[in-house]
């Protein structure tokens, strides 16, 4: 399936199929940058936002890891904005919508994650 065809199911109802390999490397532009940031979140250094996108639990210097963020972010960015512009809601709406249907079942124990806005809370 190509991602034309998830952003024409709606933000809901395909938010699963991200789940699928072809769609795994809009969320995580590269392995390196993946690995990157699946070993930050098991340190806790990064976590997951209910806007869809990932922050520092803490302050990191680590150039390559802010990379890996900022990579992933922008490929979840631009994800959403095409969800919105098909979808009729929001680049917000989208990513909010990511994060309660995909990303809020993928954390595992001891992952954080917030609100936007909040408090810093570990699974």
């Amino acid at each position: 399936m190509q991602r034309r065809n998830f952003l024409t199911l709606g933000v809901a109802a395909g938010a699963a199929l991200l789940a699928t390999a072809p769609f795994q490397s809009a969320w995580a532009q590269t392995a390196e940058a993946k690995a990157t940031v699946d070993a930050a979140k098991a340190a806790g250094l990064v976590g997951e936002q209910t806007d869809g996108f990932l922050a520092f639990v803490k302050p990191s210097g680590d150039p390559t890891l802010k990379a890996a963020v900022d990579e992933i972010n922008a490929g979840r960015a631009q994800i959403y904005r095409e969800a919105a512009a098909r979808n009729g809601v929001t680049p917000t709406a989208a990513g909010a919508s990511a994060f309660e249907n995909i990303v809020r079942g993928r954390l595992k124990p001891g992952e954080y994650y917030r609100t936007v806005g909040g408090p810093w809370m570990q699974k």
